[in-house]
């Protein structure tokens, strides 16, 4: 059964205790608490796009290797996923009755990358924002489309407009000059047809709108009107087409990246030290990606480095930064979920 989630049951759960205090709150929101009773396996095993954590209670999980382990919820190893690279079990089973935590993996993915790329303290607002950038539109509005890679600039680059209630925004036929998301209010969108006006949409806090005429460099093809007071993100052709239709990624798959390894490129894994020494690859460097800019002076700039993460998100925004100060940085397509094999088939 389903039980509410008490926030206690993270803090030591990693990396969501390893997240600011806003973020970790976010996580609470977006986690499922699952109990299981002795003697049966627990709900959806082996948890396909979910991390799961053992809080409580006794699990035994068999390998294919024919090894087993028996983990106690709260301490030692059930403070990390109990599905990891390196590390699935085929089989799981309740010694006692467990409590286990769920997060679905891409949300929880989306959370850490944007706890760690704008800390409160680089200036960016968005932890000040919890009706725009709460953890529902993070994963599910309009920036969870955005570049991960793009984030932080992206939000530097907003300008903030304050609107009325009947304010036309962009109108039918003109030319297109901004993308916008709207941080508070509400908008309805209007296209004239035949001499009739058809209502195609509304709006609400989250949502964007322009990008259409940017990309395809035409004129709108709609109005967009204001229904109440609000305000809103707007960002300028110029820097719409550079953070986002010309990223700044150059993404390799495993095989490429294991053989620039193999010729002197190095590893650089962006996420927590207690992820990295789980499943980190052999030689890798290990740079949270929030600690990357401080520590961008310390690497060399003569040195290729094939950047990665767990998914691909963190490691897409630590290549973007470290290519825009004019380093040599790849990104492994996927991240580690494309490496099974591959660096002992080619470096046989």
């Amino acid at each position: 059964m389903n039980a509410p989630i008490a926030p206690a049951l993270l803090q030591s759960l990693i990396p969501v205790s390893l997240l600011g205090e806003e973020a970790r709150r976010q996580a609470a929101s977006l986690a499922r608490h699952v109990c299981c009773p002795r003697g049966q396996a627990p709900e959806g095993f082996p948890w396909p796009r979910r991390i799961v954590y053992l809080v409580k209670g006794e699990l035994k999980l068999d390998y294919p290797d024919g090894s087993m382990k028996v983990l106690v919820g709260g301490c030692g190893e059930a403070a990390l996923p109990l599905v990891r690279e390196g590390a699935v079990p085929c089989a799981a089973r309740a010694i006692t009755d467990v409590e286990l935590v769920f997060f679905d993996e891409n949300e929880l993915d989306i959370l850490v990358t944007w706890d760690q790329l704008v800390p409160p303290a680089s200036g960016a607002d968005w932890h000040a924002l919890p009706g725009l950038f709460d953890a529902r539109r993070l994963m599910h509005g309009v920036f969870a489309n955005l570049p991960a890679a793009h984030i932080d600039s992206l939000l530097h680059c907003f300008r903030r407009q304050a609107v009325r209630a009947g304010e036309v925004i962009v109108r039918q036929h003109e030319p297109g000059d901004y993308y916008y998301v709207i941080e508070r209010g509400r908008a309805r969108v209007t296209r004239e047809v035949g001499g009739a006006l058809i209502e195609l949409a509304e709006l609400d806090a989250g949502e964007a709108f322009g990008e259409e005429a940017l990309i395809m460099a035409a004129r709108r093809n709609a109005t967009v009107t204001m229904l109440t007071d609000g305000t809103l993100l707007r960002l300028d052709r110029a820097d719409f087409v550079r953070l986002l239709q010309e990223p700044l990624l150059h993404e390799i798959d495993a095989e490429e990246a294991a053989r620039r390894v193999a010729a002197g490129a190095i590893w650089l894994d962006v996420r927590f030290p207690a992820e990295y020494r789980q499943d980190g690859l052999p030689g890798a460097l290990n740079i949270p990606l929030n600690e990357l800019r401080a520590a961008l002076p310390t690497l060399r700039r003569d040195q290729e480095y094939i950047v990665y993460c767990q998914s691909g998100r963190r490691s897409s925004a630590a290549a973007f930064l470290l290519s825009q100060r004019g380093l040599r940085a790849s990104l492994l397509a996927n991240g580690l979920k494309s490496m099974h094999g591959t660096v002992e088939r080619v470096t046989k």
